[in-house]
Parts: structure tokens; sequence; C-alpha cells
């Protein structure tokens, strides 16, 4: 029965990961997928989490006054290529401060810097979706 939930943080570099667990209560960060090639997150959900999933959690980028820009559409066109991929639902989520949010966790943590730069990805997405847990969205 799918019933977790996979969340992205979409990097021009990395994308970032975070799975909740069974009882949809708690985020945890996976290690980032790479975004180049495309098919590499594709590949990754298939392998990994094939029928394990009720939900792809992605987020989505705005400015601070709520509007969206150019991020925003390279997000919504990785949504969308996505989507056509597979048949698990999509949703986009407000992802503001969160990558602000994780180096901050990280350097409270005393993450040492070179490790930071390959962790805030999948830690963006792990706030991310402990943010639309904490919600009771899930």
């Amino acid at each position: 029965m799918s019933h977790r939930i996979l969340s992205l943080d979409h990097g021009t570099v990395r994308i970032g990961v975070a799975i909740s667990d069974d009882m949809l209560m708690i985020a945890q960060p996976e290690p980032f997928v790479p975004a180049d090639p495309p098919e590499a997150i594709e590949t990754y959900i298939h392998q990994r989490w094939e029928g394990q999933l009720k939900l792809i959690l992605v987020g989505m980028p705005r400015n601070m006054d709520g509007s969206y820009g150019p991020a925003a559409e390279k997000v919504k066109a990785f949504v969308q290529r996505l989507q056509e991929k597979t048949d698990v639902p999509i949703r986009t989520w407000d992802e503001r401060l969160t990558s602000a949010q994780a180096n901050r966790v990280m350097i409270e943590a005393d993450v040492r810097r070179d490790k930071r730069k390959q962790k805030v990805d999948s830690m963006s997405a792990a706030i991310l979706l402990q943010s639309y847990l904490d919600a009771g969205l899930g």
C-alpha cells in the first residue's frame, strides 16, 4: 500500500530528496540525486520508491512578496515532465526560506562548510516536507 510522501527540492545541479515515515509524521533527508541527466530522478523514484508513494511534493520557489520568478518556471517544467513519467500525484509547496533554514540547522549542528553544500538540498527537502506534514496535509 502506498502511503509515504517523497519531497523534492529541485536545483540546477542537485535535487534534494526527503521521505516521510509510514505514519506521515517525520521527514527524513535522503542522499541528493544529480539534476543531470533529467532521467536520474525518474530512475531513482522508480527503483527506490516504486509502489510506496501516495504523493510527491516538490518545492515551489517564490519571491518574498509571493510572486513567481524564473526559478518557478523551471520547477513547473520539471513537475510537468515528472508527472508524465509517474502515476503518483505531484503537488507543489512553498519553499521560501527552506535553504536558509537548512543552512542554519547544519551550522548549529557544527556541520563543516564543505559537507553543508552536499547536504543542504536534501535538508531543504526535509524541512519542506516537515512543514507540509505539520500542516496536517499528509
